[in-house]
């Protein structure tokens, strides 16, 4: 993977046009890959659902912009139940639960362990892109990234 801060620059640096077509290109090729793997689509589905949620509450908050920037993506990932609310709720529980916290970086570090170097390049590009929807991946979302990508 190359250098992280050169990643977290050119993610933050992308054009809303390339942001969007890198998100859907990485999207519709991750889920059928993890699906390959677990040989179980719901499972995939899943996982993945794990790093977006992840990556979008990374930083303990999400503001409505951010939300708003998100929802397209979030709409074609988990159906038209996902809603603002729901996603503050999540993101209060995810700075909350530092316990819980760590398990869940545990999980998913974990999950990335099991996969091909460019299936889990993809997986944290996804989270860059979330991270950087407002324009800057903040220190605490590049601290969560960090600790998925940790060998």
């Amino acid at each position: 993977m190359r250098e992280f801060n050169v990643l977290c620059k050119e993610t933050e640096e992308l054009d809303v046009l390339s942001y969007g077509e890198i998100l859907a290109e990485k999207s519709l090729t991750i889920i059928p890959a993890l699906d390959l793997i677990f040989e179980d689509e719901i499972v995939a589905t899943s996982i993945f659902a794990t790093f977006i949620i992840g990556s979008i509450v990374a930083d303990g908050k999400i503001d409505e912009a951010e939300y708003a920037l998100l929802y397209p993506s979030l709409r074609e990932f988990f159906g038209d139940n996902i809603d603002y609310e729901s996603c503050k709720k999540i993101a209060k529980a995810f700075k909350a639960e530092s316990k819980e916290l760590k398990q869940y970086v545990d999980f998913m570090t974990d999950i990335l362990g099991q996969l091909s170097d460019e299936l889990k390049e993809d997986i944290i590009t996804v989270c860059l892109l979330i991270c950087a929807v407002d324009g800057k991946i903040s220190l605490k979302e590049k601290m969560w990234i960090k600790q998925l990508i940790k060998e």
